[in-house]
């Protein structure tokens, strides 16, 4: 009779908690990790004992010590209850962490944290590690320009919007994989914070990846005016040298000369005064293979054999006289 009775009690009560069953196996387990991003690497796994050589670096040796213990759950930063207030929720200067004392090391402000390096409008591609599949919006901040890397990272680093964000991604192989297209306008070092709010529970993971963009090229010097003429330019007017040919060094394609620089086989070379040469006036070479006397040459010539012929003329007609 007494075994009957028990057997109901207990009938009956499982039957009652039954639609409860599986809050109270939630509750009563310990807490489950979720993810964190490994591609761009985040500060937590890279620090983390599966950071690999990363894990050996400076600043997570650093950042662990600060902790005064291993980032061994590297995939639980989490803060519950948020609903999507984090400016209000996660102070200055503790973004990294969550505001968690167990993950402060993250906080630290240094440059030589491990990263990743991005193109500036490229398309950023996450891996975003995870062990159980939750419905939710990841958000994308990058810190504005001119981010100090040296001072904690505060709200006023970033943009008061995401600039890209992705809602219910689909679990594969036991990770998101995330696209977005990356700003155009950062140079150096920045951080990536991402923030992945569920909806299926009330948690929301916060993680910051170190990233490095190219910087600027520097834009190349003006031309000096004294610099040096390249080969095969023409030289400047200022300095005619003769060419071995006893031709004007300097002349363009036009063959035109200045007017200062006499031309052997004018005037002006002979000691005869002559107007100045016009700069747009084309001048022929002075020598060259083939080349006949100048007509003032042929003009002397002529006039003193004019003045032979009569001198012996006059003579004869004297003598017969």
């Amino acid at each position: 009779m007494r075994r009957t009775t028990a057997h109901r009690t207990a009938a009956l009560t499982a039957t009652a908690l039954s639609p409860l069953l599986p809050v109270l196996l939630w509750a009563a387990a310990p807490a489950q990790a979720h993810g964190a991003p490994t591609t761009p690497v985040s500060r937590v796994y890279a620090c983390s004992p599966d950071g690999g050589s990363p894990s050996r670096s400076a600043a997570c040796r650093a950042a662990v010590a600060t902790n005064g213990a291993p980032f061994t759950a590297w995939d639980n930063l989490r803060v519950a209850n948020v609903n999507g207030r984090d400016r209000s929720t996660i102070p200055d200067g503790q973004l990294c962490s969550g505001g968690l004392p167990a993950y402060r090391g993250l906080d630290l402000a240094r440059s030589d944290w491990p990263s990743t390096r991005l193109t500036p409008g490229g398309t950023l591609r996450m891996t975003y590690v995870s062990t159980i599949p939750h419905t939710g919006t990841f958000r994308f901040y990058l810190t504005k320009p001119g981010y100090d890397a040296s001072k904690p990272l505060t709200w006023d680093d970033l943009p008061e919007r995401p600039f890209a964000q992705v809602k219910d991604p689909e679990l594969r192989d036991g990770a998101y994989r995330l696209t977005a297209e990356l700003p155009a306008d950062r140079t150096g070092r920045q951080v990536l914070y991402t923030v992945w709010q569920n909806s299926s529970t009330p948690d929301t993971y916060y993680s910051c990846s170190d990233v490095v963009f190219p910087e600027k090229a520097a834009a190349a010097p003006a031309p000096s005016a004294t610099r040096a003429t390249a080969a095969g330019s023409p030289k400047p007017s200022s300095a005619v040298p003769t060419a071995p040919d006893g031709a004007a060094a300097g002349t363009g394609a036009t063959g035109r000369t200045p007017s200062a620089a006499p031309v052997p086989g004018t005037a002006a070379a002979s000691g005869a005064p002559a107007a100045a040469t016009p700069a747009s006036t084309p001048v022929a070479s002075a020598s060259g293979a083939g080349s006949g006397p100048s007509a003032p040459m042929l003009a002397g010539g002529a006039a003193a054999v004019l003045v032979l012929i009569g001198g012996a003329t006059l003579v004869q007609r004297l003598r017969r006289r």
